[in-house]
């Protein structure tokens, strides 16, 4: 691989990377629905993601009622956002269907079908917000409670969705130093 490159430039990055740079996180929205179609397209593209030996042990509570949506603002301390999202998605795994029925695979399942959801979103024009919920125990049980779910149930993140009222510039968070070549 030879040299790690320093930083680059929006300007220098690998253009059919650009979905990846400027994918970053959106607090403000426009007051606008996010058709259904989209919804159902974000909803595949995090379908799509990699789990350990194809367990697929994801679902999404779909949210898009301004009721449902402050609700679950009302729970997650940095999810104001969602008051004025378009939409928001709950991301949840059913421990029975994780490998070996262990958390951490649950949970890289459910990453990676988040990121894909959020590229997916950036592709399509929307913004999107992460929001932890997992592991912070008043959280999941908040969630747990508000949308009554199984005990084999866990909730990982939600994700505010909509319309960026002012869409963030692309970025690289790249470090030189954090990448070590052969071995530490």
């Amino acid at each position: 691989m030879g040299k790690v490159p320093g930083r680059k430039t929006e300007e220098d990055v690998n253009q059919k990377l650009a979905v990846i740079f400027s994918r970053r996180s959106v607090r403000k929205f426009e007051e606008r629905e996010v058709a259904p179609e989209m919804l159902q397209d974000l909803l595949e593209a995090g379908m799509a993601a990699p789990s350990a030996l194809a367990k697929d042990p994801w679902h999404f509570i779909v949210l898009r009622e301004k009721a449902e949506l402050n609700r679950l603002a009302d729970l997650l301390p940095h999810g104001q956002m969602l008051r004025h999202a378009g939409a928001a998605f709950v991301v949840c795994g059913d421990i029975r269907l994780a490998h070996d029925q262990q958390e951490s695979y649950l949970l890289q399942d459910l990453s990676a079908a988040t990121e894909n959801i959020l590229l997916a979103a950036n592709a399509l024009g929307l913004g999107t917000c992460w929001l932890g919920v997992h592991p912070r125990v008043e959280r999941v049980e908040g969630i747990t409670k508000l949308f009554q779910l199984p005990e084999n149930i866990i909730p990982m993140c939600g994700i505010a969705i909509g319309w960026p009222k002012e869409p963030p510039p692309a970025r690289t968070r790249f470090k030189a130093d954090r990448v070590h070549l052969g071995g530490w």
